[in-house]
């Protein structure tokens, strides 16, 4: 659905390119997240997208067309955005905000009104509740889910955020990370997501992309990113806590040995190991016996080490931004 060709971008008087021929591909449905420190080019590289920085080099292509040849103002309009501090307009109200897509297209006003609704509904924002909300009247989450609607408002195939849950407070950022990385994995839109938050990235992206002085260092998948980092700047990113961060993103169904033990604590084969974990120590018991998966299996204590033994292995060899 995305696909970046020997993209560079340099800005001027700066002393190395933004982002360097850059390959990388976004397959369709799926949520790519761009990791990094800053200056990397990983906002950079998310704004070629919808040509708000236009490469010096190379093609972006959506759905298999060069933007370059698209009106800009059209493909914005097919794509939405969802940037950091939100960005609402606060003469508007919530409802006017989320219509703003619909709006420009020429959507009829029955037809705009419903979407309204069901768009607020989706990020769960009580319609009768806070359509006729100014924005000043809301909290920064919900400022954010507010943020979210407008960018689907008009059902874009692609969905560009960059630094979408900066401006949130921690205590709502992980249920906001949750609760909008679910709802984007059930309307199965293309994603790219900018962030700084190696939690963030892992709890939302089908794919990881670390990027550094304007390259990719490593494209893979949340659990290999974690068990196999590239190189020592990968490991280094991921920090000291990699394992258990792996642990978190595997299911005791994993690593589940057949039959029952009598006696154990039953627990869901959805828990994760790093949760189950969590369960062993707390009571001492060295095995978890699997509920309500249609079959008679266990986890044992043992189990769980050899996978973190497994996220502990030495950095393997990079791997290809190819799917």
């Amino acid at each position: 659905m995305i696909r970046f060709e020997g993209v560079s971008k340099r800005f001027a008087d700066a002393a190395r390119p933004a982002v360097d021929h850059l390959d990388l591909t976004v397959p369709e449905g799926t949520t790519c997240v761009l990791l990094g420190p800053s200056g990397c080019g990983k906002s950079t590289t998310l704004r070629m997208v919808n040509r708000l920085i236009e490469p010096d080099t190379g093609r972006v292509l959506v759905d298999g067309r060069d933007v370059a040849g698209v009106d800009p103002v059209k493909l914005r309009r097919g794509i939405g955005y969802v940037l950091q501090g939100i960005g609402l307009f606060p003469h508007r109200s919530v409802a006017q905000n989320v219509a703003t897509v619909p709006g420009l297209l020429g959507w009829p006003r029955q037809r705009i009104a419903e979407r309204v609704d069901a768009m607020l509904d989706l990020v769960g924002l009580d319609p009768a509740q806070y359509r006729d909300r100014r924005p000043d009247a809301l909290s920064g989450g919900q400022r954010q889910r507010v943020g979210v609607a407008r960018a689907l408002a008009a059902d874009p195939p692609v969905l560009l955020m960059d630094e979408p849950f900066g401006a949130v407070d921690p205590v709502a950022r992980g249920r906001l990370q949750s609760e909008i990385g679910a709802i984007l994995a059930r309307l199965g839109k293309t994603v790219m997501i900018v962030t700084h938050d190696l939690s963030e990235g892992l709890l939302m992206g089908d794919r990881i992309v670390l990027m550094r002085d304007g390259a990719i260092v490593q494209a893979d998948t949340p659990e290999r990113f974690l068990a196999k980092p590239a190189d020592a700047f990968v490991a280094d990113f991921i920090g000291n806590d990699r394992i258990l961060r792996r642990l978190a993103l595997v299911a005791v169904s994993a690593v589940a040995l057949p039959g029952t033990i009598d006696g154990a604590a039953r627990v869901s084969p959805d828990l994760s190991l790093r949760d189950a974990l969590g369960l062993m120590l707390a009571s001492g018991a060295t095995r978890l016996a699997l509920d309500g998966d249609g079959s008679l299996r266990f986890v044992t204590l043992d189990a769980i080490r050899a996978a973190a033994r497994e996220g502990a292995d030495a950095p393997g060899a990079p791997v290809s931004d190819e799917p």
